[in-house]
């Protein structure tokens, strides 16, 4: 087994660890999190390595991205991850207002489970067709022509798709929706949309699980879960026309234009002419004011030190798992979000 494929058995046993009732008001108790499968790994990582320098406990639970949300509006959790950026919905919702700060970039990727583990080409139409059920078995003729030398079996099509709240389905459906009218029409864009076809796994670690065990199957999953288990990626053209690979660069270059205040940005069926075409900014939302539930501030001040250094000596770890760090213009963002947050109305972080 792979180093890759360890880590990634060990954070996803970590992930579904789960915790009972909100943040404890004690200086000392663990900092609590739950969200986003697609960061867990990167994220598990970074708690690991923070407990061993700064002597902080951190418990992440990837329960995904929606679920995260709802527990941070129910101030259940000091922090929730999602790959989708809060709605105008959610943030009314929320009893404060919240702040997000993103965490690293990474890509969604197409796997399947196919004989001989061929390496396909996608356009974005026939990636539409499989997940619409148009295109019903592997020898269609379209995947035969983007894929001339490929040996692909004359098996039936079988999508894997996520079934809970998913930033990782947000990511995925709002690229078909800017590349696909018929997607954009019949089906749309979010967390959870109205699948026409398909079965349904919990996370990306439990759709990659069921892509091992449905011979035919194609899913859509973090780029870490297809390495981690050892299933193929597919090439994608983008808007430019070329076919690209999707890599911690590739991703990387979708976020080089400037970015909003509060980064809020989408980075799918990006322009740039050698950019992965489906990928992300993944964020942890706070509170802006953290004396809130009987918080101490000590809480509150070990919570904005350790988002600090995810958004900065973190980031060495993002390449190793697969995942682009931050480029420099986000960084910069990060740190003036980070500064934004207050204890009875005083900065935390000086």
């Amino acid at each position: 087994m792979s180093c890759r494929r360890s880590l990634l058995a060990l954070v996803v046993t970590w992930g579904v660890l789960g915790f009972g009732g909100p943040p404890s008001a004690q200086a000392g108790a663990a900092l609590q999190g739950a969200g986003a499968t697609f960061p867990l790994p990167f994220y598990q990582t970074l708690i690991e390595a923070y407990a061993k320098r700064a002597g902080v406990t951190v418990d992440y639970r990837g329960v995904g991205s929606g679920e995260g949300i709802r527990q941070i509006l129910e101030r259940k959790v000091d922090f929730g991850a999602t790959d989708a950026f809060l709605t105008a919905a959610e943030a009314q919702k929320s009893p404060a207002p919240l702040v997000l700060v993103p965490t690293c970039l990474g890509a969604v990727v197409l796997t399947h489970y196919l004989p001989g583990n061929p390496k396909l080409r996608l356009t974005p139409e026939v990636i539409a067709d499989l997940f619409l059920g148009t295109i019903k078995r592997w020898s269609d003729p379209r995947i035969a022509q983007l894929n001339p030398d490929a040996r692909i079996p004359d098996l039936p099509v079988r999508v894997v798709r996520r079934q809970d709240g998913s930033g990782t389905t947000y990511i995925f459906t709002e690229y078909l929706s800017k590349t696909s009218s018929v997607w954009r029409e019949k089906v749309g864009t979010g967390k959870a949309v109205a699948w026409p076809v398909g079965i349904g796994g919990e996370g990306n670690p439990g759709v990659a699980g069921l892509l091992t065990q449905v011979p035919g199957s194609i899913g859509y999953v973090e780029l870490i879960y297809a390495l981690g288990n050892d299933l193929p990626v597919a090439v994608v053209r983008n808007r430019a026309g070329r076919f690209i690979e999707p890599t911690p660069e590739s991703v990387s270059r979708a976020a080089q234009a400037p970015l909003p205040e509060d980064t809020n940005a989408s980075l799918t069926d990006t322009p740039v002419p050698d950019a992965y075409p489906i990928g992300s900014f993944t964020w942890l939302a706070f509170y802006k004011e953290q004396d809130y539930d009987g918080r101490a501030r000590d809480r509150a001040e070990a919570l904005l030190n350790f988002l600090w250094w995810v958004t900065h000596d973190g980031q060495a770890n993002a390449r190793s798992l697969s995942y682009a760090p931050l480029p420099d213009g986000a960084v910069r963002k990060a740190e003036t979000l980070l500064r934004s947050a207050t204890y009875r109305g005083q900065a935390i972080l000086r």
